[in-house]
């Protein structure tokens, strides 16, 4: 690979590692194999870096994160998702500043996130896909219909879905 090349990606796709972390994390609900996808992910993306055309490669990353967590969800879970609280429920996030010297703002706040991040945690991963990329990593539709190789009305119809399953779990948790 030459330095010209090896510079381009590491100034293009280096930069989006946490987004493709946290991606792979939310899909996978689990750190070490979030990890692992990620480091499979980045191989991909050099090994097929001569074939991306712009200068934003986020999309283009997370699509590549996306397609191996479900290559990776499809061989090594069979498709039987579980949810584990004590493992999931521990999402990365930050905590409102706010709530920083206040213990019991602290501990409603971690009741709270624990509480999303559960519900989130049971939607099926393409309502959790879409959810997440618009959501909390803000992405346009047409960015996700790119990164999910899906058309935007689709996007557009999985994500109101995924909000009011979500709004659901909320609202009834048990149901």
């Amino acid at each position: 690979m030459g330095q010209g090349r090896t510079r381009r990606f590491e100034a293009i796709v280096l930069p989006h590692l946490d987004d493709a972390y946290n991606l792979a994390r939310w899909l996978l609900r689990n750190d070490h194999d979030a990890q692992d996808v990620v480091q499979e992910t980045y191989l991909r993306a050099l090994r097929y870096f001569d074939g991306f055309i712009g200068e934003d490669a986020r999309p283009w990353l997370l699509g590549i994160v996306r397609n191996t967590c479900f290559t990776w969800l499809g061989e090594k879970m069979r498709g039987h998702i579980e949810f584990d609280e004590e493992r999931d429920s521990d999402a990365p996030g930050a905590r409102p500043d706010a709530a920083a010297n206040d213990p019991q703002r602290l501990l409603e706040y971690k009741l709270d996130r624990e509480r999303v991040n559960a519900a989130i945690a049971t939607l099926s991963p393409p309502f959790r896909e879409v959810l997440i990329l618009r959501d909390l990593e803000g992405f346009s539709y047409d960015e996700i219909s790119q990164i999910a190789g899906i058309p935007a009305g689709t996007v557009m119809s999985r994500l109101s879905r995924a909000r009011n399953l979500l709004r659901a779990a909320l609202t009834h948790p048990g149901k």
